[in-house]
């Protein structure tokens, strides 16, 4: 994790002051986080460093994600809870953005430890954690089950029973269905909308996706079993790549065996670098930060990015991809189908209203096809002067400075 993440959002907010006339009481409120927790968890001898921080809440509770993760650190959870405010602005959901994370290896320790350290999480932040206060999920090697510990503790540090106070639960403890796969299964909208939009033909454009986690196989999957051509797929150990296209169920399958994609033996081996630089129409980014910076923009040869990981682009690489007429469907729209399902099981959670599956189905598709007519429609007025990442963030960042002024703090 590169320590200037956050550097990149105050370049790419200061951009959009000019064009926006912004006033420096509102760059400060956009990038001045409100709340920022910090703790050690001590498990044996071991001591992680974790944080919890809420960037804003003029719209809402904090809301977002925590990572389990060897390399996170304070600017990455404050990059991410940024990140968050805005995806939650744009979706014009009530929530401000939040994030949280514990430094350590969570693929190296017992299922005694896991259990551990996501208690120690909750002791450590309870008080500033909440329904209505601020509601964690899972992120980066996080799950479920992770959910269900914390609700746990978090439950007996209370008192009582508060379902609403974290989402991404199992069913049995007031988990949504959907929850599973929403993230994908919103990638997988809004590839549909960007297919459509810009006349291209699934059957005949070729997919690479880098990140073959939760998010990235099931949204390969889907793609695989729509009729669009998955060439190149990758995870953590590297990738395989073949021209004619991948088995994405039998990739599936293997990486589930082996535990990587590259004990696929029926494609190329090849790495997660050379990926990026392959001569496919879209590229996924599903798997961390930075992936896309200054050093490797110039090599993409996709016509198409769509960011399911977040922050996969640096700012200076953004710029000379729009310099090659390359089109970024960011992460703010593109993912944003796990926080709107989050926002569905935290709806049901407060007021005991379990609502059908097919209903949550048909609003999920209508608020990120709603976004999407948003940015694109903003891109479109403006003449394709700005990238769709801009448009997104100018509709994010002026509902959360007209909730500020309305609260008068502007």
């Amino acid at each position: 994790m590169q320590k200037k993440t956050f550097s990149n959002i105050t370049e790419r907010i200061k951009s959009i002051q000019k064009i926006k006339g912004l006033t420096k009481k509102e760059i400060k409120i956009l990038l001045t986080p409100k709340r920022i927790s910090r703790a050690k968890i001590k498990v044996r001898n071991h001591i992680f460093p974790a944080w919890r921080i809420v960037f804003n809440d003029a719209l809402g509770p904090g809301k977002g994600g925590v990572r389990f993760h060897p390399e996170t650190n304070e600017d990455e959870v404050m990059s991410l809870a940024f990140w968050m405010m805005i995806k939650d602005s744009l979706a014009e959901i009530p929530y401000g953005g939040a994030k949280g994370g514990v430094r350590f290896n969570p693929k190296k320790v017992s299922s005694q430890t896991l259990e551990t350290v996501s208690r120690k999480f909750i002791d450590a932040f309870y008080k500033v954690l909440g329904e209505d206060k601020d509601i964690p999920a899972p992120d980066v090697y996080t799950n479920s089950q992770i959910m269900a510990w914390m609700l746990d503790e978090y439950e007996k540090k209370t008192g009582h029973h508060e379902p609403g106070m974290i989402t991404g639960k199992p069913l049995e403890l007031q988990g949504c269905s959907l929850r599973a796969n929403a993230t994908a299964k919103g990638g997988f909208i809004v590839m549909k909308e960007m297919v459509k939009e810009f006349n291209l033909n699934k059957r005949s454009v070729k997919i690479a996706v880098q990140g073959f986690g939760n998010a990235g196989a099931n949204l390969a999957k889907m793609l695989h079993g729509n009729g669009f051509k998955i060439v190149s797929v990758s995870d953590s150990r590297g990738g395989v790549y073949k021209k004619d296209g991948l088995d994405i169920n039998e990739v599936i399958k293997i990486k589930k065996q082996f535990g990587s994609v590259t004990n696929y033996s029926k494609g190329e081996k090849i790495s997660n670098q050379s990926l990026l630089k392959l001569p496919v129409d879209i590229l996924i980014l599903a798997a961390l930060e930075n992936q896309i910076t200054e050093k490797n923009a110039s090599d993409v040869k996709a016509k198409y990015i769509m960011e399911i990981a977040n922050g996969p682009i640096t700012y200076q690489a953004d710029k000379i991809l729009f310099s090659k007429n390359i089109t970024v469907v960011p992460d703010v729209l593109a993912n944003s189908g796990g926080v709107i399902v989050s926002y569905f099981e935290w709806c049901q959670n407060k007021t005991g209203n379990i609502l059908d599956k097919d209903y949550l189905e048909k609003l999920l598709r209508k608020k990120l096809t709603n976004s999407w007519k948003k940015v694109i429609s903003l891109y479109k007025g403006n003449k394709k002067q700005i990238d769709l990442r801009t448009a997104a963030y100018i509709i994010a960042i002026e509902r959360v400075l007209a909730a500020e002024k309305l609260r008068g703090h502007i």
